[in-house]
């Protein structure tokens, strides 16, 4: 007898051994009531093309009301020590100067949470605000329209290039920002020597309505983020896969209009800042303006704007530009001498911690840490009081691969 005489043979030939995976698969766990086949059902599905958006964009505005207590608090508590060591700072005119301080702080803070929550953060904040203090400087003396409207000019001009860079190309804001940014410290430091303020518009006049017009865009445009479809709109450039894909054309209105009122954000509080030191008889001193920067996204953070984008509370911005206009102030009444970088630092540490609680509990999905499912494909849970779901054929296919049948099987 011959050993390969085809009684020893299986059917199918010698491509359907014992050892071939895929065919084993195919006869020991076939299920004749599912139509499929065991290990696909726990497979996870696979998907071609595009990456899905998994995220969910509804965000919860608990932790955000929760940590602006906390804010109001801070403030209280600030407030409360620069009226025990001098309780003429919070009187006229010395509160004038101190809401004229805020405003200008706020302007700044409110353009980095715009672009931080259209998901383009604006490096260049600091520079366009000392960039415009210098050109308010130079040419107040011609009037508040003809020394503030060419800084607005060229700062939405310079803002549209950036936006269409960063949208055209999809790359990062921070960085084209931080670029642009640099240029304007190029146009600062063509100065030598500090620029004295020819003008003599004094801020301080209508300080009560210029810090109230802060307040209500603050307050304005965090109802406005609170509202879903127009906190989706706004925060279309967040990332949810790949960060380097693009984000679609409805993700380049939203980036290019923060971009743009960030600056000219930037550009108003730069002139405040230039009138009030002309009122106090200072020059403007040409530097880099880049601590401004870091206070103004520290405070943003800091109020709880997301550094990630799109999430973002309702009055933390007014409260926590509020507690650190009080603070600079006390600092100065006690001659801390603290560095603005130094306080841009600390705020962009404590900023990023409440990035990071913002998005462990502003998530639907934060209440606990994410499960393994390996329920079948028709959605059924597993539980221990379930019944065994296999799936396994009540009567097994024939087989005529036994080892026990053909000519020496247990039946002869």
């Amino acid at each position: 007898m011959a050993y390969d005489e085809t009684t020893f043979r299986r059917p199918g030939g010698d491509e359907d051994t014992p050892t071939d995976p895929a065919a084993y698969r195919r006869r020991v766990q076939y299920d004749d009531t599912a139509g499929t086949t065991l290990d696909q059902s726990l497979r996870a599905p696979v998907t071609t093309g595009a990456l899905p958006v998994v995220e969910d964009e509804r965000d919860r505005l608990g932790i955000h009301l929760g940590w602006e207590v906390v804010l109001l608090v801070a403030a209280g508590v600030i407030g409360f020590l620069l009226f025990r060591e001098d309780s003429g700072a919070l009187q006229r005119p010395a509160l004038d100067t101190l809401l004229v301080t805020g405003a200008a702080i706020g302007l700044l803070t409110l353009g980095a949470g715009l672009s931080l929550r259209a998901g383009v953060p604006n490096l260049a904040l600091g520079p366009i605000a000392l960039a415009a203090s210098l050109q308010y400087a130079e040419n107040s003396d011609k009037g508040l329209l003809q020394a503030l409207v060419p800084a607005l000019i060229i700062a939405a001009a310079g803002a549209i290039v950036v936006s269409v860079l960063v949208a055209g190309l999809h790359v990062p804001a921070w960085a084209a920002t931080l670029a642009a940014g640099f240029g304007a410290v190029v146009y600062v430091q063509l100065r030598v020597a500090p620029v004295d303020v020819q003008g003599d518009w004094d801020p301080t006049d209508q300080a009560f309505l210029i810090f109230g017009g802060f307040a209500l865009l603050a307050v304005l445009g965090g109802g406005l983020g609170a509202v879903g479809p127009v906190r989706r709109f706004v925060g279309r450039m967040r990332p949810t896969a790949d960060p380097a894909r693009r984000r679609g054309v409805a993700a380049v209105v939203p980036a290019v209009l923060a971009l743009v009122l960030s600056s000219l954000f930037a550009v108003g509080a730069g002139v405040l800042i230039a009138a009030q030191a002309g009122k106090a008889g200072e020059p403007i001193v040409p530097g880099t303006g880049l601590e401004w920067t870091g206070i103004a996204i520290g405070l943003a953070l800091l109020a709880g704007t997301s550094a990630y984008g799109r999430r973002g509370g309702i009055f933390g911005t007014l409260f926590a530009v509020t507690a650190l206009t009080l603070f600079l102030d006390y600092e100065s009444r006690r001659e801390l001498d603290i560095a603005l970088f130094a306080i841009a630092a600390s705020l962009m540490v404590a900023g990023l911690l409440i990035t990071r609680l913002v998005e462990t509990h502003g998530s639907p999905y934060a209440s606990g840490p994410e499960e393994w499912n390996a329920a079948a494909s028709n959605g059924t849970t597993w539980s221990p009081t379930l019944p065994e779901t296999w799936n396994t054929p009540a009567t097994p296919p024939a087989r005529s691969d036994r080892w026990d049948d053909g000519p020496w099987g247990a039946a002869r």
